[in-house]
């Protein structure tokens, strides 16, 4: 009985199961008749016969542009080869080194050190960066990278490799490449009156395309306009320091300008510019913002060659607010930048640290080279009863020439002279150890002379501004309590150990800087913005005031380059009224006015000169016999000014003769009328019938013949 009971079971279950799947059967013959239905009744079906033409591309664009792509370019992979060959022991440190080395042009994704079967690394190494473009620099830069007396590298891309292997020996010449001239970058030294130029900018606040910037020669007697554009800059202008190039400033980066017709000769990108600086020989431009594009690689700072256009060096910098932030020496040979505790000089043109290591200088504050040596000076503030410092080095040798030790220093300001003749240091300092009182004093350092000796000049009142001669020997100093007790005192700095003496002390000014004529001798003591616009000019040589004139609200002073003009300007940077500048002759002869089409006045920037060839000995003999040329010079100048003169002259007459045509045409209009409005009123009076309104049209007639004087 149990195999029965089994069997009818399974018959039971087969029964059950055949119900279960027929009804499943069932169910999906009427789903899928149903479906059949809706598709007939919607007709959603292509047709028989129908070919579908349209690609992947036409109907899926969008999506497959951002499809993941194998990436299978070698062009990020660099080759570094002449690195020093070190077992494993030594490999971790070299390994750092070389990271710092090349980390600088971008993170490294990945790197590979071949080593032979003794673990000895094989001297050469693959790099992998994250972009091309990391990579290409890396060469550019790297290549022939002195790492040691021993190992300088050979850096080239992986992809390079494969070019060299497929050279034939056939040689074939290169091809010429077209000469591009630029033109004359110098061409306004060419003016047969030796005119400056200067730059300004103008109509500012308005419409953004009606702001216009110009280039202007400066004449005895008034502007003439050179190159007039709109729009040419979005913030200032700026000159390179020999006046070659003339820099706008936009949101992507700046452009430099040059040759008599200004064309544009660069562009060096670096989205959100600010600031820029030029090396002294004009070869290198350096450019600041605070604009980060790429976190990985922060550039604020950025060194640029300016005739290839290519970046040489790049840093970091969160403000610039003690700009400039890299300081060139006076060849342009090197360039320095201090950060907390260090002060890194870097050689050009490899951009890398002077001898690889930077100088530690715990606490420096500020520092400035020479202009006329490779020697930098710099000062460090008081540490734990070390007492501040102020000291002069030696570039490259690092030779430390001259220091300077002072206790309770507060701050110092750091000024060269314009030879190199000396070193001028203001050191503000406290009289005792509370700190209540605050002193000042110059130190002087005559680097010329044998182991540099030191003069000090105490002053008793708080130091406004201080200024050095420029070819001279001559201290000018600006004390005392603003705004009523202010005094300026000029000192004589003597050579061969003899202390300054004071020439003297002017007393009861109303300045606040002081402003040197580029040759020396002249001087201009200006009360700049607050002070009301008081410009005194003063011969230095028997301190005599040549002239006091007036500028309210001056905010600019300065000089061209030759010493003959100076400029005073009121910007709409600064104040909305009555903006504009002003020309004066070195002695302060009012020269001419901005004219009123430069209305909302921003800026004044002259173009600056370069060196004179001329030898010391040929300056000194063209200054002795400057007799022969005066009077030649002064008949020229006469004659410039009886034209300008004439011309004014001529060009009154022609307004008056203007004017008196136009009053006599609309004379003659007002007399036709006139007469035709009489002619009609005395015709009306003559058709009147009516006694009563003839008597009325009589007094009419006889007020509007009076009224138009008939």
């Amino acid at each position: 009985r149990a195999p029965e009971c089994t069997c009818a079971s399974a018959c039971e279950m087969s029964q059950m199961t055949a119900i279960e799947l027929w009804e499943e059967g069932a169910y999906k013959q009427r789903q899928e008749e149903y479906f059949e239905e809706e598709e007939s009744d919607n007709e959603f079906g292509d047709p028989e016969g129908y070919v579908d033409d349209i690609t992947d591309e036409e109907l899926l664009h969008d999506l497959l542009l951002k499809k993941p792509t194998e990436d299978t370019s070698l062009d990020n992979i660099i080759v570094v080869d002449n690195a020093p060959k070190v077992g494993p022991d030594r490999m971790g440190k070299l390994k750092s080194v070389l990271n710092k080395v090349f980390e600088r042009f971008g993170k490294i994704q990945t790197d590979y050190y071949p080593v032979d079967e003794n673990g000895l690394f094989k001297g050469y190494f693959f790099m992998e960066y994250a972009t091309a473009e990391q990579a290409i620099n890396a060469v550019r830069t790297c290549d022939g990278y002195k790492l040691d007396k021993s190992h300088n590298f050979a850096v080239n891309l992986f992809t390079d490799f494969e070019k060299y292997a497929e050279l034939t020996d056939e040689w074939e010449p290169p091809q010429k490449s077209p000469f591009n001239e630029i033109g004359n970058l110098r061409s306004w030294l060419l003016d047969e009156n030796c005119y400056d130029e200067y730059a300004v900018i103008y109509n500012s606040g308005r419409s953004p395309s009606a702001e216009k910037m110009a280039i202007c020669k400066n004449t005895p007697v008034e502007l003439q306009i050179v190159c007039e554009r709109e729009r040419w800059t979005e913030t200032y202008l700026q000159w390179s320091p020999l006046g070659s190039y003339l820099t706008t400033f936009h949101n992507q980066g700046v452009a430099l300008w040059g040759t008599d017709e200004f064309k544009r000769l660069g562009r060096f990108t670096h989205p959100g510019v600010q600031l820029v600086d030029f090396s002294p020989c004009e070869r290198y431009l350096v450019t600041f913002s605070t604009v980060v594009e790429n976190p990985q690689d922060p550039q604020n700072i950025i060194i640029w060659d300016v005739k290839i256009g290519t970046k040489k060096r790049s840093f970091t910098a969160t403000s610039a607010e003690e700009w400039p932030i890299i300081k060139w020496s006076h060849d342009g040979r090197y360039f320095a930048r201090k950060s907390p505790n260090l002060l890194s000089i870097y050689e050009v043109p490899s951009f890398f640290l002077l001898d690889k290591t930077s100088l530690v200088v715990n606490g420096i504050r500020d520092f400035v080279w020479s202009p006329c040596d490779n020697l930098i000076s710099f000062w460090v503030p008081e540490q734990n009863e070390i007492p501040s410092k102020i000291i002069i080095i030696r570039i490259p040798s690092r030779e430390e020439v001259s220091t300077k030790s002072r206790h309770l220093v507060s701050d110092c300001k750091l000024q060269w002279h314009k030879q190199g003749t000396f070193l001028c240091v203001k050191v503000d300092h406290w009289l005792n150890k509370s700190k209540k009182q605050l002193c000042h004093s110059f130190e002087i350092f005559h680097t010329k002379e044998t182991q540099i000796p030191v003069d000090s000049i105490e002053i008793k009142e708080p130091v406004i501004s201080f200024q050095l001669e420029p070819h001279g020997s001559k201290l000018a100093v600006i004390h005392g309590e603003p705004p009523t007790r202010i005094s300026v005192s000029f000192y004589k700095i003597n050579e061969k150990g003899n202390p300054p003496n004071k020439i003297k002390t002017l007393e009861k000014q109303a300045a606040n800087t002081i402003s040197w004529c580029p040759t020396g001798q002249f001087v201009v003591l200006a009360g700049l913005k607050s002070m009301d616009g008081v410009l005194d000019f003063i011969d230095s040589s028997d301190m005599t005031l040549m002239h006091r004139q007036e500028h309210t609200k001056v905010t600019d002073i300065a000089w061209d380059p030759t010493g003959r003009y100076v400029v005073s300007s009121l910007s709409y940077w600064t104040e909305k009224m009555d903006t504009g500048f002003i020309v004066w002759s070195f002695q302060g002869k009012l020269l001419y006015r901005s004219p009123r089409t430069m209305e909302r006045f921003c800026q004044l920037v002259w173009r600056p000169r370069p060196p004179s060839l001329l030898s010391e000995e040929d300056l000194k003999t063209i200054k002795k016999d400057f007799k022969k040329y005066q009077y030649s010079f002064e008949q020229k100048d006469r004659t410039i000014k009886t034209k300008a003169s004439k011309g004014l002259v001529e060009k009154r007459q022609r307004e008056m003769e203007s004017f008196k045509s136009f009053r006599e045409r609309k004379l003659q209009e007002i007399e036709a009328k006139r007469r035709k409005f009489v002619g009609y009123m005395q015709e009306l009076n003559a058709r009147l019938t009516d006694s009563k309104e003839k008597i009325e049209i009589t007094k009419l007639i006889k007020e509007e013949t009076e009224e138009y004087g008939g």
